[in-house]
């Protein structure tokens, strides 16, 4: 493979990623109660790869590792922003967030 066919390969796998709707906004929680947020295309893959050690460093050594929360929000920009926006709430307001998220699904389902 050429360097340049790496590239567009490279490429082509990132415009996909932008243009894949199937993107989740998930919380774990830790055995503290610490938070944790972050976006996947699959979160039951992402959440065993949290329990198994790999992924974000600062869940490591933290467990049990609970899923509190996750939804789809959207392609991969839109699940950036929203994950940017979550992560910069107080813990108080995270929580709030995660209810009123919550109790809207359970409407819309109803």
């Amino acid at each position: 493979m050429t360097k340049t066919e790496h590239k567009s390969s490279i490429q082509t796998s990132k415009n996909e990623s932008l243009v894949n709707n199937d993107w989740h906004i998930y919380i774990i929680e830790t055995r503290l109660g610490h938070w944790y947020t972050g976006i996947t295309t699959d979160v039951t893959r992402r959440f065993n790869e949290h329990e198994k050690g790999f992924g974000a460093k600062n869940l490591r050594g933290k467990g049990p590792l609970s899923l509190i929360f996750h939804i789809k929000v959207g392609n991969r920009s839109q699940a950036s922003i929203l994950e940017y926006q979550v992560k910069k709430l107080s813990k108080i307001k995270k929580r709030a967030w995660v209810l009123e998220m919550k109790n809207n699904i359970e409407m819309h389902q109803s």
